[in-house]
């Protein structure tokens, strides 16, 4: 791989940077941004508000390819016990811009102890956003647990008849759930340590799955919130090109570090 001309970062806010780049010439973006200000990101999260990130999302939908797919990274702030919602605001909004709602994935981690009238929260949203059918789909496979065996599966019809299928032999493999589940924090989220720096990070694992779901070799990844810069990483890893866009420039150090050669898994 050609580490230059297959990896271009960007320093600058995502809703500017993103005029730069062609339309339909991205195959994927794995991304988060910032929720509800949750984080302060050196100061940078000021300029963060409603209309920004619908100028981003309008964009995303010009840069993606026919067939790519948008994985938008997210979850919701709670203001006086009142938790925002903003994360479906953000998915219908898409909609509205031309994607589809392909799937509402869920990244489930193990959450901290907490002392708020709710249950532990331990997942985040994951929604896949494509423009038109998704181009690329390579599902990853998980062992069936009674392989070999013979089963009669039925569907359920919308009068609410169940209709049988006939039997047949469970398969070695199947398809993953659309629920991912994840360890973080040191030598699980990453292990390059200099990287815990930038304040918030999913895992690689998280990225890696979805940019080999849904692109090929050869294929262009992009993340506008770069972050720790691990969706760059995973992409260059895996063959992939990779555009990213980063606001604070201290996270683009280490975006810049963690791009380049070799890349330690």
């Amino acid at each position: 791989m050609n580490i230059d001309s297959d990896c271009r970062l960007i320093l600058g806010d995502a809703a500017e940077a993103l005029v730069q780049i062609k339309d339909s010439s991205i195959d994927l973006t794995v991304t988060s941004p910032p929720y509800d200000k949750q984080r302060t990101y050196n100061g940078f999260v000021d300029t963060w508000n409603d209309q920004k990130w619908k100028d981003i999302m309008m964009q995303l939908y010009r840069v993606t390819a026919i067939g790519g797919v948008v994985v938008w990274v997210v979850n919701d702030g709670t203001i006086d016990g009142d938790k925002t919602g903003t994360s479906f605001k953000q998915v219908l909004f898409a909609k509205e811009c031309g994607f589809n709602l392909h799937d509402t994935m869920i990244y489930h981690r193990h959450g901290m102890p907490n002392n708020s009238p709710r249950y532990s929260q331990d997942f985040e949203y994951m929604f896949v956003l494509s423009k038109g059918k998704p181009k690329t789909f390579n599902p990853i496979k998980v062992p069936c647990t009674y392989a070999g065996q013979s089963t009669s599966p039925t569907t359920r019809e919308k009068d609410g008849r169940l209709t049988s299928q006939g039997r047949r032999k469970i398969g070695d493999t199947k398809k993953k759930s659309n629920i991912w589940h994840y360890q973080a924090g040191l030598n699980k989220t990453t292990k390059d340590k200099y990287a815990f720096e930038c304040s918030a990070m999913f895992p690689e694992k998280l990225a890696e799955d979805h940019i080999i779901t849904w692109t090929n070799d050869g294929d262009t990844v992009l993340d506008c919130f770069m972050g720790g810069g691990t969706t760059g990483k995973m992409a260059l890893h895996n063959n992939r090109k990779f555009v990213g866009i980063e606001i604070d420039p201290i996270s683009f150090d280490i975006c810049r570090r963690r791009t380049t050669p070799p890349f330690i898994v």
